[in-house]
């Protein structure tokens, strides 16, 4: 004799008339102001043997560096990247004659004090040699603004299935089920108003700090979610 299974049965994708199941997305998109700032310096050099264009580079190299640190706490994030010292062979004559050589390195720099970011972008600038790259506006993985997106999706889709249980006479009963659909996605940027400034020689003068204006920041959340709710009066 079969013994009846004593596993819980699988769940209906449906509801019943006493208790009809409603599923409905909650979505939120918030626009918020940017937490960091990030730089991209390239530093290069050039010279007849590659001693020279290695020293230049090295001594390049050190002056950024001590100009982005001065900045302290202003600046959450230092990073060398790529390193890069190539001959440059002369277009004529025979054989593999070196005519110069070429040296860079590049380097990142995430900054949290807008106020500081133009002064110092246009330092760097300033510099001999040197190429800025950004700014790059974005929030941080850990920002509260994530968790507000969140939130706020739940709560929207709480009110959408209260107001479609309403409008049959009804009211929720339970909430069957919550996913996570697209949480903390980020709308993709807006344009890039990326900047590239090399002013060459650095000048008697110092240049004017920059005004840079922060890009606001999207972030989207969405969730789906099921509820039961109360016989409908039809």
């Amino acid at each position: 004799m079969a013994t009846p299974s004593e596993d819980p049965q699988p769940a209906l994708p449906y509801g019943t008339p006493d208790a009809p199941r409603l599923a409905v997305r909650g979505e939120a998109h918030l626009e918020v102001d940017p937490e960091i700032a990030r730089i991209g310096v390239t530093v290069t050099s050039r010279g007849k043997d590659r001693r020279t264009a290695l020293d230049d580079l090295t001594r390049r190299n050190a002056t950024v560096l001590d100009l982005v640190k001065s900045y302290g706490d202003a600046v959450e994030r230092l990073e060398t990247g790529a390193l890069s010292l190539s001959p440059e062979l002369k277009d004529k004559g025979r054989g593999e004659r070196v005519h110069a050589y070429h040296g860079s390195v590049h380097l990142t720099a995430d900054l949290t004090d807008f106020t500081a970011l133009g002064e110092l972008t246009t330092r760097l600038a300033d510099l001999d040699l040197t190429r800025v790259d950004g700014p790059w506006w974005a929030l941080r993985p850990g920002s509260p603004a994530h968790r507000q997106a969140r939130q706020h999706a739940v709560r929207e889709a709480v009110q959408r299935a209260r107001e479609y249980a309403e409008a049959l006479g009804a009211s929720l009963a339970a909430l069957v089920e919550l996913a996570d659909t697209g949480s903390d996605s980020p709308a993709p940027p807006r344009g890039g108003r990326t900047r590239s400034l090399a002013y060459g020689a650095a000048e008697d003068a110092p240049a004017a700090p920059l005004d840079l204006e922060p890009q606001r920041q999207h972030v989207i959340a969405q969730v789906d979610a099921r509820f039961t709710m109360t016989p409908p009066r039809l």
